[in-house]
């Protein structure tokens, strides 16, 4: 098991759908919760990408130089970024934090926000282009010069002065739940990430992606990304779930799903599915201790794994059975909730940490 954390690069709190005991994100915030994930031993952690966030990759390499073991997971944007200048940033960050970077491929799945970067393709079209720049992106990094004319991305001698520490590339993580992005998650991913369903649900989305990436000549890895809440019993952790979102009410579940409404991701559009707009825990918990009620009042990833210490490391167990290796989890508070996390549930799980 990789155990990942976040940094809420857009705020954090002790409530969704609430200002109401929120936290400001500053750098001073963030390299507390940096210091505490490289002291107690994550493998390293998400930084998000999107309008309400921090510029990802100017708050990682702040934090890089306060970590000693930490790597970062951060995005690379197709369609907003340049795949030269991209493949030049990220050898550098490899390079400067001495091989602790890793990259996030995020096509985008919010039309409104990509407008707002000057992309205003289709949901496809995004996919080709994604394609595109992954193809010059990886010749680049392995250290040739490239020449390429494509549909949506057009370069001539495209270069790096010096290659990453990590070989051939720092690895890439990807998500695309809709066929375009299960064709080029096939294609190009190391990492395909998923987001926390029924272990049911992602046994079958593994089975399929197994199989496109060996119809590529590719075997690929698989990650959940995941929220957790969990207490020293059962009980306890439930009380905190409901705590969670006890500010949340109809017209904040209203407002989310109206905005949801205007995507045309998949992933978002199964994650909003998952909960049937109550606060009901019965109808929210989904599966035993997986709770959709993150996604009430928060797009991305909107399940949690609820329950005690055991309970919780029994549940990651079962998804690393079904092939997932890479956990990428949060909490709210993050910086609290990682050390609860790293206390509680470590000890359960070291066996299958060490065997990275």
């Amino acid at each position: 098991m990789n155990i990942l954390w976040f940094f809420p690069t857009a705020g954090d709190g002790h409530y969704l759908g609430t200002t109401e005991g929120s936290r400001t994100s500053d750098i001073h915030y963030l390299k507390q919760i940096a210091h505490g994930l490289d002291y107690l031993g994550y493998d390293g952690a998400l930084l998000p990408t999107g309008s309400n966030c921090e510029d990802s990759w100017v708050i990682a390499s702040a934090l890089a130089s306060v970590t000693n073991r930490l790597k970062f997971l951060i995005a690379l944007r197709p369609g907003v970024m340049s795949p030269t200048l991209s493949a030049r940033m990220a050898s550098t960050f490899d390079q400067m934090s001495n091989g602790r970077l890793m990259l996030n491929i995020v096509t985008g799945g919010d039309p409104v926000e990509q407008a707002t970067y000057g992309n205003y393709l289709s949901h496809d079209k995004r996919y080709e282009l994604t394609d595109e720049f992954l193809t010059i992106w990886r010749d680049v990094m392995e250290g040739k010069k490239v020449d390429y004319k494509g549909e949506h991305v057009d370069v001539t001698g495209a270069y790096i002065p010096s290659p990453p520490v990590q070989k051939p590339y720092p690895p890439l993580y990807f998500g695309g739940s809709s066929p375009a992005g299960k064709e080029v998650g096939a294609k190009h991913a190391d990492v395909y990430l998923l987001w926390g369903e029924p272990p049911a649900v992602i046994k079958t989305k593994i089975d399929e992606m197994k199989e496109k990436a060996a119809s590529e000549g590719r075997d690929i890895r698989f990650g959940i990304r995941l929220h957790v809440i969990v207490r020293e019993s059962e009980d306890e952790a439930w009380e905190s779930a409901d705590k969670l979102i006890k500010h949340v009410n109809d017209d904040t579940i209203k407002a989310f799903q109206d905005k949801f409404a205007s995507f045309d991701s998949t992933a978002q559009k199964t994650q909003s599915n998952l909960h049937s707009g109550t606060k009901d825990r019965g109808a929210l918990e989904i599966a035993p201790n997986l709770w959709a009620g993150i996604g009430l009042a928060r797009e991305g990833a909107g399940t949690a794994l609820v329950g005690s210490p055991e309970i919780v490391a029994d549940r990651l167990k079962e998804y690393k059975e079904l092939g997932i290796d890479t956990f990428i989890l949060s909490g709210y508070p993050h910086l609290e909730e990682a050390y609860t996390f790293a206390e509680l549930v470590f000890p359960h799980i070291q066996k299958e940490r060490s065997k990275r």
